[in-house]
């Protein structure tokens, strides 16, 4: 059984306050930023997630879809709305297995709702999110950085003790001046040149 989440782009860019503050400077970096979210996400969920975004008002856009890492990246076709796919899509994807849908659109919730998909809210969705960054940095990132992997650690009891006396002795013995090198040089040959 297939598991799909469906996102309404613009509905979470403008619903989230970093990447509304973003989609200020830069609508293209606040997709971008939602789409590298949304793409680690999809690492850890395993859902099919598929990213929409109106591109409806775009004259004679046939729609475009793109693969983006993991994920499904759609801008929908003119005259068709992020909403209008999000709901034809539903009603595809929810015979196949489990359907979640975000949005903060309550219309769309109702509707997605009564095709049998769960709905998840903007911050339902960001609530998610920094649960995952949050249980990721504490099982593989804080682990490794609270312990240094020193060699000594990792020898034989015995290999580790025979080491640490080997550095002692040799940090209590006097310095030897160091005996000038012999510089080598090279034979050259007499090479005819005509």
């Amino acid at each position: 059984m297939a598991n799909y989440l469906l996102v309404d782009g613009y509905n979470i860019i403008f619903a989230w306050k970093e990447l509304k503050e973003m989609s200020e400077i830069s609508l293209d970096a606040a997709r971008t930023m939602l789409q590298d979210t949304l793409s680690e996400f999809q690492g850890y969920t395993k859902e099919t997630v598929i990213l929409v975004f109106d591109g409806y008002k775009v004259k004679n856009n046939p729609g475009t879809v793109i693969k983006y890492h993991n994920i499904y990246v759609i801008f929908t076709k003119e005259a068709e709305t992020a909403d209008q796919y999000i709901e034809k899509a539903t009603g595809q994807y929810v015979r196949e297995g489990h359907v979640r849908v975000a949005t903060s659109d309550w219309l769309e919730q109702i509707i997605i709702m009564g095709q049998g998909a769960e709905r998840m809210s903007a911050r339902d969705l960001q609530k998610e999110v920094t649960e995952m960054k949050a249980y990721l940095r504490k099982h593989y990132t804080e682990p490794g950085m609270k312990k240094r992997n020193s060699l000594l650690d990792n020898l034989s009891p015995e290999t580790a003790a025979f080491m640490r006396e080997l550095r002692l002795k040799e940090s209590q013995q006097p310095d030897k001046e160091k005996a000038p090198r012999k510089e080598k040089t090279k034979n050259k040959k007499n090479v005819d040149k005509r």
